[in-house]
C-alpha cells in the first residue's frame, strides 16, 4: 500500500455525534485518492468504521515523546468542517 502512517480520530457531527476522520501520510512518490482508500477499507472493516473524512498530509503535530497530538488534529479538522469540537470527548 502507499501509506506510510495514518492517524484516525473522531470529529463532531450534528447527526451522529461523531464521525470518523483519517489523516494519511503517504510514502514518498506514492499516489492515492480518498475513494481508493475508502474502497480498500470497505473490503477490510465494517462499513461504519470507514472514515467519512480523509485528508492527505505530510506531517502532524507530535508530542516530545513522538505521539500524535490528536486533540490538535481534532480541533483543526472541526474548524475546517465548521463544527465546534466538544472539549469533553
Amino acid at each position: 500500500m502507499s501509506i506510510a502512517e495514518v492517524q484516525v480520530f473522531g470529529v463532531p457531527d450534528q447527526r451522529y455525534g461523531e464521525e470518523i476522520c483519517a489523516w494519511v501520510d503517504l510514502k514518498p512518490g506514492a499516489l492515492l485518492v480518498d475513494t481508493e482508500l475508502r474502497d480498500f477499507c470497505r473490503g477490510q472493516i465494517a462499513l461504519f468504521k470507514v472514515p467519512r473524512h480523509i485528508r492527505f498530509v505530510e506531517a502532524w503535530p507530535m508530542t516530545v515523546t513522538g505521539k500524535a497530538q490528536k486533540f490538535v488534529l481534532r480541533e483543526a479538522m472541526a474548524k475546517e468542517l465548521g463544527a465546534v469540537a466538544d472539549e469533553t470527548a
